[in-house]
């Protein structure tokens, strides 16, 4: 039997049309409206009429009928790339956290229909999980490991709390600068600088690298300030939006934050924390400079957490989803200098799929407390998790794999619907060791 559920906004709106397919397995049907598919399309032909060379027609005058009838091919491999990277995928991933939907793994692109210059739709394959019956978990016996009781880590803290509150004091230059995080929302502008189609915003983070390779990013953002707003044709966001057409948009860039690298916002982290007091915030601090074993007991503490959340929630993970987590794994432990020492290891396979089972099963439990417990997350939770990749020490706060930043030695835009997926997990973590810890 086929379940259809269908969402239409307004005019002009993304539809998200789900259709169930087996027990676990669904469609989801994202259909891009007519006037942004025609306008995406136009901007190509025109960026290919600049570009082709044809025999009789010196270069820059191809007619637009010429380009339509011979580059058929690249014609729709951009607008489906321009549309995906634009507004398909932030739409789908908002929608399925706004209707809480788990999914195991990542939502699969499973067919394009692109009929060009009107119609684009997008068909995307969803493996679900049988809804996890919760326990009434806040009342779980935990018992929270210990600090170390040295005075010398105690110091250490002091020391951090003194330099940053020293690095803020010093820090006067409030735009954008190599090192900081940025977060800017992208729209489309006509030929003539006119706003289009406001309804589709793109949101990215773009953290401002100082390596060569990062210059053409890095110059769109440098000396900025927070809710400037311009327009540009930067190839490094055109080869974002669209890797295999030079095209040339005009992107309205509106800068909507800005996370500082010469300092760590220690209110930002209380807020972060749900901290009241600076003995609060110290004991808090302590946990990321207090190691046991070389596991800080920050890490030990999320670890027994979830140890203790699994043991009393029983089920399984979908093996391609724990197949998929042990190919990730392995490419990661691919790129440690000792991986030939690790890999003739008796257990090493048995090790690594046990971690990954382990891994896809911890993703999907958060996944249940976070919607069973209306766990919200916004802008400043994602704030508030870059601030921590600021500094090496604070990066022990975050326990799920962070979404990486660069490429090919260089930075790149990171959407903010996968930063938010991201920072939804971290959240309900955190809200479950609050909640276990405060008895």
């Amino acid at each position: 039997m086929e379940i259809v559920l269908k969402h239409m906004g307004e005019h002009n709106a993304l539809s998200f049309e789900l259709q169930q397919q087996a027990p676990s397995l669904w469609h989801v049907q994202i259909h891009a409206p007519q006037e942004l598919v025609q306008f995406i399309y136009q901007e190509a032909v025109k960026s290919l009429q600049h570009e082709v060379h044809a025999i009789g027609f010196v270069k820059g005058t191809v007619p637009f009928e010429y380009v339509e009838h011979n580059l058929k091919s690249t014609l729709n491999s951009h607008v489906k790339d321009f549309l995906l990277s634009f507004c398909v995928m932030s739409h789908l991933y908002n929608e399925l956290r706004n209707r809480k939907i788990v999914v195991a793994g990542a939502p699969r692109l499973h067919a394009v229909d692109i009929s060009l210059p009107n119609h684009a739709s997008f068909t995307f394959e969803l493996s679900t999980l049988t809804p996890i019956t919760l326990h009434d978990w806040k009342y779980f016996p935990f018992k929270a490991p210990k600090r170390k009781n040295y005075k010398d880590l105690d110091r250490q803290v002091e020391l951090f709390i003194k330099e940053e509150k020293e690095n803020l004091k010093n820090s006067t230059n409030s735009s954008a600068d190599i090192g900081d995080w940025v977060c800017c929302d992208i729209a489309l502008a006509d030929q003539h600088n006119q706003p289009i189609l406001g309804e589709f915003v793109e949101s990215l983070w773009i953290k401002l690298g100082d390596e060569e390779a990062d210059v053409s990013l890095r110059d769109i953002f440098m000396n900025k300030e927070l809710h400037s707003q311009f327009i540009t044709q930067s190839p490094a966001l055109q080869d974002y939006f669209s890797p295999h057409l030079a095209a040339k948009y005009n992107f309205i860039i509106t800068i909507k934050d800005i996370i500082k690298d010469s300092f760590f916002c220690l209110e930002e982290f209380k807020r972060h924390f749900k901290l009241k007091t600076n003995k609060d915030l110290n004991l808090k601090l302590i946990e990321v400079f207090s190691y046991r074993n070389d596991l800080s007991l920050r890490r030990t503490m999320a670890e027994e957490t979830l140890k203790l959340m699994l043991a009393k929630h029983k089920f399984d993970a979908p093996m391609h989803t724990v197949l998929r987590q042990q190919q990730q794994l392995l490419n990661a432990i691919q790129m440690n200098p000792d991986y030939h020492v690790y890999r003739v290891q008796k257990d090493f396979k048995s090790s690594v799929k046990q971690l990954a089972e382990k891994q896809a099963k911890e993703a999907l439990l958060i996944d249940h407390v976070a919607y069973q417990d209306n766990i919200f997350v916004g802008n400043n939770d994602v704030k508030s998790y870059l601030g921590l990749t600021q500094r090496p020490r604070m990066k022990e706060f975050i326990y799920f794999e962070p979404i990486v930043s660069k490429q090919h030695g260089r930075e790149i835009p990171i959407p903010a619907y996968l930063l938010k997926q991201i920072c939804l997990r971290e959240k309900t973590l955190n809200h479950i060791i609050h909640h276990l810890t405060q008895k």
